[in-house]
């Protein structure tokens, strides 16, 4: 299957992930969750959450309030909204301050998981992200002098660097072939998957990612490291927070 489908639909914000407007045509369609032919709708993963937005058909509009991911991608309408009928051209719009704060707050996530293994070798163990504010987690047994105020400057250098943030999609084993391309503890690409997403901040980081991003570096803003927490021996949370 190509890498730019779920089910039925194409996923144009793996291409695009600046798109927030496109048509679709609605191939089911209940209460529970509506299935289009394309959609730019983030639908979660990786720790980052799903797009909101809404559908616009024949006057009417609908909500979307998530994503459910199955055999297809089902959108999921704000309880009690209308849904369209199958084979309704629909207008969709994603909420685009969720999405761009979003991608800010997840590429922040990829410069602090590269300052982080550049300077101290440590590997991710977990994370999540809400717009500008996330969590990672780190196999670092040990905390040295100064750490927080060492992260939070070098990854503030990496902003204004204005490195660029590049996406390819490369064959399995040549993807695989990049040197430290899994930045986890875990490998958490399936196996199932012949052609995984790299994103690269050139010169920083590069890993295999299903999730959106912004261009470059500049674009993130102020990265503030809030806390450092004790997740068990050897494993320390990082939360940060995103700024203008």
């Amino acid at each position: 299957m190509s890498s730019d489908l779920y089910g039925r639909t194409e996923r144009l914000e793996l291409s695009d992930q600046n798109l927030r407007e496109f048509e679709a045509v609605v191939l089911d369609s209940t209460p529970d969750g509506i299935v289009l032919s394309r959609s730019a709708f983030y639908p979660g993963g990786g720790g980052q959450p799903a797009d909101h937005g809404v559908l616009l058909w024949l006057g009417v509009e609908t909500r979307i309030a998530g994503v459910r991911k199955g055999d297809d991608l089902h959108l999921i309408p704000a309880e009690g909204d209308p849904v369209p009928p199958v084979g309704t051209v629909v207008r969709a719009a994603v909420a685009d301050e969720r999405r761009s704060a979003l991608m800010r707050t997840h590429s922040g996530l990829h410069v602090l998981c590269g300052v982080v293994f550049r300077d101290y070798g440590s590997l991710v163990t977990g994370g999540n992200m809400e717009p500008f504010t996330a969590r990672m987690d780190f196999n670092l047994p040990e905390v040295p002098p100064g750490f927080k105020e060492a992260v939070e400057d070098a990854c503030n250098a990496e902003v204004t660097a204005d490195r660029r943030i590049d996406i390819r999609v490369l064959p399995r084993k040549e993807a695989f072939d990049i040197p430290d391309i899994i930045r986890t503890a875990t490998n958490l690409v399936p196996e199932e998957v012949e052609e995984v997403r790299i994103v690269d901040i050139v010169g920083l980081d590069t890993q295999a990612d299903g999730g959106t991003h912004v261009g470059s570096t500049a674009q993130i803003g102020r990265i503030k490291v809030t806390k450092i927490e004790s997740k068990g021996k050897g494993f320390r949370r990082l939360r940060i927070a995103i700024s203008d």
